[in-house]
């Protein structure tokens, strides 16, 4: 039994770091990717997501973000931030905090919420899931961001 509940809560860990195109180049801060934004002249991909619970959120992640297309896209163009909000998967509290202050900042009603945001974080896209993979992804992308 210790096993099991070991293996099934590895796999948890797994999965949560996972999420969001492997991990790579996702940021939890918004404080942070709104400097990056700021140095870089990039746009925020913000994705408010439940991570470990919400199926068009792990579909968002698996049909787009995890893709090959939007990572190469993301790396040169976006700064990506992961604001989740898991219900198995730990989170510090300061990150709690600061998700839920952005969820009301945001008006999030619903997830998967994604937003394209400016370097001092004002919306210039509101969206969620969208059919048609990494390419359809980031077409909508480029045409919110000209």
């Amino acid at each position: 039994m210790k096993k099991f509940l070991m293996s099934v809560c590895a796999g948890v860990l797994m999965t949560a770091s996972s999420f969001a195109g492997g991990g790579e180049g996702w940021l939890t801060n918004f404080e942070e990717a709104k400097k990056i934004s700021a140095e870089t002249g990039k746009p925020i991909l913000a994705d408010f997501s439940g991570s470990d619970w919400c199926g068009w959120c792990i579909k968002l992640d698996n049909e787009v973000f995890k893709k090959e297309a939007f990572k190469k896209y993301a790396k040169d163009n976006l700064v990506l931030l992961m604001v989740d909000y898991p219900r198995s998967t730990p989170q510090s509290a300061e990150i709690k905090k600061q998700n839920e202050g952005l969820a009301t900042q945001y008006r999030i009603q619903g997830f998967p919420t994604v937003l394209i945001l400016d370097k001092d974080g004002k919306v210039i896209k509101k969206t969620g899931y969208e059919a048609g993979g990494p390419t359809n992804y980031v077409k909508m992308i480029k045409k919110s961001i000209k």
